[in-house]
């Protein structure tokens, strides 16, 4: 089983927890079992595509899932993924 860690924000969606363990062999498998056991927090990690929402940024084994295979990233068994919502803003005054 692969480990899932969870930001602040999102961890009432799933009791609390701040580590989440979720079966599968791709990040969209894991994914769907999150998202099956926690159904709230479906809307904070996909969109109505199925897709990874924009504002949230996937990493396997410190890896950018968007920069390699995306949702079909393999997993292995004690990989551990990482769920960051994306940060936005910023910039100098004018």
């Amino acid at each position: 089983m692969s480990t899932v860690r969870m930001p602040p924000i999102l961890r009432q969606a799933v009791g609390g927890a701040r580590e989440v363990d979720a079966s599968g062999g791709t990040v969209r498998e894991i994914l769907d079992d999150l998202t099956g056991r926690f159904p709230a927090i479906r809307s904070h990690l996909l969109d109505d595509g199925g897709d990874l929402n924009r504002f949230v940024n996937v990493y396997v084994n410190n890896e950018d899932v968007r920069l390699g295979r995306g949702l079909d990233t393999t997993v292995g068994p004690d990989s551990t993924i990482i769920v960051l919502p994306a940060m936005a803003g910023g910039g100098s005054p004018a």
